[in-house]
């Protein structure tokens, strides 16, 4: 079937979903740059290119569907929080957000730190030669083995989530004859506004130890009396896809109320506060994220406030970006495979790919953007939903979107800002192979995690 025959599906006049879309945009071939990484555009016969490179390109070398990945783009967003914290605070690259050796090397050069929460994560660190002492280990069920991993490779920080592991910790330093620097994570009861699931800092929930009922104030009790550790500070991690800058506020005056305490009963004032990332980044044109400058601006406003009112020495700020780094750096590119128009709803797209490399759609409800990239079009545009090829109804990608009404088989489409936790999430459902990351930069591209194959399914497969 030709382009021009193919049959459009439901135009934007038809129903739309309450609280979605106002309607299309004036232009479909028109990418926005909140969520599309910093060199994508489009070339002189339409094709959208990435670093110099086109998709059709991407797609003829790496085949689809890709993480394709924009190396420049992920350097300045690194650059950029680096730079507005500046040399008095520390910047942590959230690793769990996407990680692989080649992300750990641009890290390290871009004078970045990083925090891993597994022992598979402290490995590819380590591998990649980040030094330890930049590297702060999270999780709220660390085994002895990776503690004792940690330890004995001199990470700079420990992050303790409970009161077994303020013991744990300490027994392991100990045996090893060493001395580990700690932070305690307490949960402060903001209740950020974000997806159940993504929300960390209310006390109904895994993380930390709660500032409620004195239990904070107790692990820091006890944290004081043990050799094997050096308490430093105090971490406090309030959610994911925050654009509200009052939750940090009163995270931070909670936070310092609990540095107060401990000096007023143990007459030492820890040198350090951990605020967590979270902060949010533009997945559709609706959202509004800031800038670092901006956040590093406003933490340090807030902390400095709350210290001077508390008579405190104000304490090193750290902060931990992970998605508001390489979230829009990357995008995934897929092919289109067949097309059904339901009339009166909408136009259900499947793509070579679906919730294996994409899980947050049908996890958090999350909503994307996506375009036609391999061409420009004139059609009219049709309200479509993008999904997957996996056996499950939920198998959606974009859940509502619009699309030129002349999409065919075989075109690329692109979901942008898929550089956090898309290929960290991502599984074998189906048996279908995870995607290759491709990076992208000055007019050339290489593979950095590849594509699995049927033969690295079967490897793990004894029979």
């Amino acid at each position: 079937m030709s382009r021009s025959a193919h049959p459009a599906g439901p135009r934007h006049a038809d129903v739309l979903p309450e609280g979605h879309y106002s309607g299309p945009p004036s232009d479909l071939n028109v990418l926005d740059p909140k969520v599309w990484a910093q060199t994508v555009g489009r070339d002189g016969d339409g094709v959208v290119t990435v670093g110099g490179v086109d998709v059709k390109t991407l797609a003829e070398q790496y085949g689809t569907p890709a993480y394709v990945l924009d190396e420049t783009d992920f350097r300045a967003r690194a650059r950029a929080w680096r730079a507005a914290f500046g040399s008095d605070a520390d910047v942590f690259y959230a690793g769990k957000a996407f990680l692989s050796r080649a992300v750990v090397k641009w890290l390290h050069e871009e004078g970045l730190n990083l925090d891993v929460c597994s022992g598979g994560e402290l490995a590819t660190a380590l591998s990649a030669g980040m030094p330890a002492d930049r590297i702060a280990f999270h999780g709220n069920n660390k085994s002895v083995e990776e503690i004792e991993r940690a330890v004995s490779a001199g990470v700079g920080r420990i992050v303790l989530d409970s009161f077994q592991e303020i013991v744990r910790v300490a027994h392991v330093a100990e045996s090893l004859g060493k001395r580990q620097r700690v932070q305690i994570r307490i949960t402060v009861g903001v209740e950020a506004h974000t997806h159940e699931f993504i929300a960390t800092a209310h006390e109904d929930q895994k993380f930390g130890i709660p500032l409620a009922g004195g239990q904070a104030a107790e692990a820091v009790r006890r944290a004081l009396k043990l050799d094997g550790i050096e308490l430093i500070g105090i971490h406090s991690h309030i959610g994911s896809q925050i654009f509200d800058m009052s939750g940090f506020e009163v995270a931070a005056h909670r936070v310092v109320g609990l540095l107060k305490d401990v000096r007023d009963e143990h007459g030492v004032e820890l040198p350090e506060i951990d605020l967590g990332g979270g902060l949010g980044i533009a997945y559709t044109s609706d959202d509004d994220p800031r800038e670092p400058h901006e956040i590093a601006k406003a933490l340090t406003e807030i902390v400095t406030r709350e210290c001077e009112a508390a008579r405190l020495r104000t304490p090193r700020i750290s902060v931990e970006p992970g998605r508001a780094i390489v979230g829009p750096t990357a995008f995934t590119l897929y092919e289109v495979g067949t097309i059904k128009p339901l009339d009166g709803l909408r136009t259900y797209v499947s793509v070579d790919g679906g919730m294996s490399d994409n899980i947050r759609t049908a996890l958090y409800d999350a909503e994307y953007s996506v375009a036609l990239v391999s061409r420009t079009s004139d059609a009219e545009p049709m309200l479509a939903r993008v999904v997957g090829k996996h056996c499950e109804s939920g198998d959606i990608v974009v859940k509502d979107a619009f699309l030129p009404s002349d999409l065919a088989p075989g075109d690329l489409i692109a979901v942008p800002a898929t550089g956090a936790y898309c290929r960290s999430m991502a599984s074998n459902y189906n048996h279908v192979l995870r995607p290759p990351v491709v990076a992208v930069a000055d007019g050339e591209s290489r593979v950095i995690v590849r594509r699995e194959t049927e033969e690295d399914l079967l490897r793990l497969d004894v029979g």
